[in-house]
């Protein structure tokens, strides 16, 4: 894969890590250059230029394949299976293609949401309740795990990139506020993610998980100040 590509991104942002682990699973070869996401931009740091130009919303994600650009983490990972040759993470099979996509939708709306719900709650019972949503459906996600061993299929996809960030930072959650049994299948599909390709690349070290941790009991002092 000669492509030349470059992932302006971060490893606190969920967004930033489906795309990252994508890449690596993918074997494709990239500059990261780290732009922190705007919650979590030091006043002082100097933006890329770049970065301006093409982002509109000056958010990460961001990619540059050659000399394009795009932004946003899934329209992102279906334009790089478009513009790089390397090992692809949606099947030939156009139902199957139609399944993963089905299941990235579902997984964006149904497990992303309740997961920054649990670290962006402030009151107990707030998170408690964004907890139980999200535990029900890593339920089902992992029910989907059962039947086949990945989230779409038979083979690690578009789903496992859009899913992983909730892997990496799970221990972090309950941390948070997480307090709601974790699922034996949800927890399996976990331990083959760790087996993949890209897992080392968006595994967060101890002082990472401290730093997510830290930054958002900060989070929750400030606005119980107010």
């Amino acid at each position: 894969m000669s492509a030349d590509v470059a992932l302006f991104g971060h490893w606190i942002c969920p967004f930033s890590t489906r795309v990252e682990w994508a890449l690596h699973q993918r074997g494709i070869g990239h500059e990261l250059v780290s732009v922190p996401p705007s919650a979590a931009r030091p006043n002082d740091f100097v933006i890329p230029q770049e970065f301006i130009d093409h982002s509109p919303k000056l958010e990460v994600p961001m990619v540059r394949v050659g000399h394009e650009y795009l932004a946003e983490s899934i329209p992102v990972l279906e334009w790089l299976e478009e513009r790089i040759d390397a090992p692809s993470l949606l099947p030939l099979d156009l139902p199957a293609r139609e399944l993963v996509r089905e299941r990235v939708a579902w997984i964006d709306q149904n497990a992303f949401r309740p997961m920054v719900g649990v670290y962006y709650g402030v009151e107990r019972d707030r998170i408690e309740r964004a907890g139980q949503k999200l535990v029900a459906a890593l339920d089902i996600m992992g029910g989907w795990a059962n039947e086949t061993a990945w989230l779409a299929g038979t083979e690690a996809s578009l789903a496992e990139a859009v899913a992983m960030p909730i892997h990496v930072r799970l221990a972090g959650l309950q941390r948070l506020g997480l307090t709601a049994p974790i699922p034996s299948s949800w927890a399996a599909h976990g331990e083959r993610c760790r087996e993949l390709l890209g897992w080392d690349a968006v595994e967060w070290t101890q002082e990472q998980e401290d730093e997510f941790v830290g930054r958002f009991e900060a989070f929750r002092r400030m606005q119980r100040r107010k």
